[in-house]
């Protein structure tokens, strides 16, 4: 960890990829090539140089052994399918990314590393945000829309939220900021992304809330939030009468007028129905999946629906190989039951555990020093599954590093506060921590105390 060029590696791992995202169509591959290869090989430089855990733990091993499943699963999910092998290469390199990045934040690092490297990833997340949009609005005519707020975008929300409601720390930059992402939502009309914002908000709320007094505190931090939002919705309807128009329309189209009336929804679900019917074919394909970069259409049950907007022609015509738009689906269609689901109960394993145990050591053990670190990975994890409101965010290489990060943040330090609390406990009862305990990136001294308080009728431990 005293290695000279570790910062340069964390920023080469964690910045190229927020500069290539779907919503860019590069002039030439080289540069998608050159920011892929960077990416990877610093964080094949960082696994060289981190620190490593001498025993196991059961969580850890769990989420690594479902992760390995999975893309280890797609390579015999492959060779049984034969799919194209291009199209199979563009497709899991997110999903490669996310392992390489899982196990670069699943190691012990200690403080200052572990704060560069989350100090990396939130630039990192502005900077894709921002180059995103100044790119589309400089070269192009097209509305801001959905494929320029990618999953990062929840990313940053969430870790904002935290600042405010956990830290409470409230500095301009960051109002700032929150600020700002609420009002693009808002003006360009995302009202999927303001659903995962609402999510998010509500998730923070029970985070912070393990009984009836912070629950009440954190729901008047949560309330301010929402005012502010509703502020900036009233501002909207007063100032921008044109979008507030917009949002009206989809209000009432989701109230009065059919499903069938919207051709991209309708496009979408033809698109999911056919990625099902095509994985549930035969018992091979349920259980092993179709493979990605599997080729997938529209559902032929679909076409009295899409009459009017593609002809018969072109709907049988049209194939597509990337990733799905729906995250859990494409799951499914890609690995079957045996490959394809390990992942995402993995992910939302790593959440459930992380979440639960966050609520309590809040308040059970509050001085960890790896606490906050958790707290912030975690609600970069639960990005993830709110994203997917909106399409699947393992579409893009950047969310696929990102999110494995933060998944391997959240595994490391559940793990390095745990063997933390063991060791106080046996401490205080006067028993010394096995020789075999596992080393978590601090010494001993550090997490347990000099002069441990000894539990009544205990013996005092014998000096060496």
């Amino acid at each position: 960890m005293r290695n000279k060029f570790a910062v340069v590696w964390i920023w080469l791992c964690l910045l190229p990829l927020a500069f290539d995202f779907k919503g860019v169509e590069t002039a030439s591959r080289a540069i998608d090539m050159l920011l892929t290869v960077t990416a990877m090989g610093a964080a094949c430089a960082m696994l060289l140089i981190a620190p490593r855990f001498a025993r196991r733990s059961r969580m850890r091993s769990f989420v690594t052994s479902l992760f390995l499943l999975t893309i280890f699963g797609s390579v015999a999910t492959q060779w049984l399918q034969g799919n194209d092998a291009g199209n199979y290469a563009r497709v899991i390199l997110p999903f490669l990314l996310m392992l390489l990045g899982y196990f670069v934040g699943c190691r012990p690092w200690d403080a200052p590393r572990l704060a560069q490297i989350e100090r990396a990833m939130m630039i990192s997340v502005i900077a894709s945000l921002v180059f995103g949009a100044g790119f589309e609005l400089a070269l192009t005519d097209a509305k801001l829309g959905i494929q320029l707020a990618p999953s990062a975008f929840l990313c940053l929300q969430g870790l904002l939220l935290h600042e405010f409601i956990f830290a409470r720390r409230f500095p301009m930059f960051a109002a700032l900021l929150f600020l700002a992402t609420l009002v693009i939502e808002i003006l360009f009309g995302m009202p999927s992304l303001l659903a995962g914002t609402v999510l998010l908000i509500v998730y923070a709320t029970w985070l912070a809330a393990p009984s009836i007094k912070p629950f009440f505190n954190a729901g008047l931090r949560a309330a301010a939030i929402v005012a502010l939002l509703g502020a900036l919705a009233t501002a909207t309807v007063t100032f921008f009468p044109n979008i507030a128009e917009q949002w009206m329309q989809r209000m009432s189209l989701v109230r009065q007028a059919q499903p069938a009336r919207d051709p991209v929804a309708i496009a979408r679900l033809a698109q999911l129905q056919d990625q099902v019917d095509q994985a549930t074919s035969s018992p091979l394909s349920t259980i092993v999946g179709m493979g990605y970069g599997h080729e997938y259409g529209f559902a032929p049950s679909y076409l009295p629906e899409l009459a009017g907007d593609i002809g018969e022609r072109d709907f049988y015509a049209f194939r597509r190989w990337t990733a799905g738009h729906d995250f859990w689906v494409y799951q499914f269609f890609a690995g079957g039951l045996l490959f394809g689901i390990a992942l995402p109960i993995a992910m939302l394993w790593a959440l459930w555990r992380g979440s639960m145990a966050y609520r309590a050591w809040r308040f059970g053990a509050s001085d960890a020093p790896w606490l906050p670190a958790l707290g912030r990975a975690l609600f970069v994890l639960a990005a993830l599954p709110v994203a997917s409101i909106g399409g699947n965010p393992l579409g893009e290489r950047f969310a696929g590093i990102v999110f494995g990060v933060a998944l391997g943040i959240v595994v490391a330090s559940y793990a390095r506060i745990a063997h933390m609390i063991h060791a106080r406990a046996a401490a205080a009862a006067g028993r010394k921590p096995h020789a075999a305990s596992p080393f978590y990136g601090a010494p001993l001294a550090d997490i347990v105390p000099v002069n441990p308080p000894r539990a009544s009728g205990s013996l005092p431990t014998r000096q060496a």
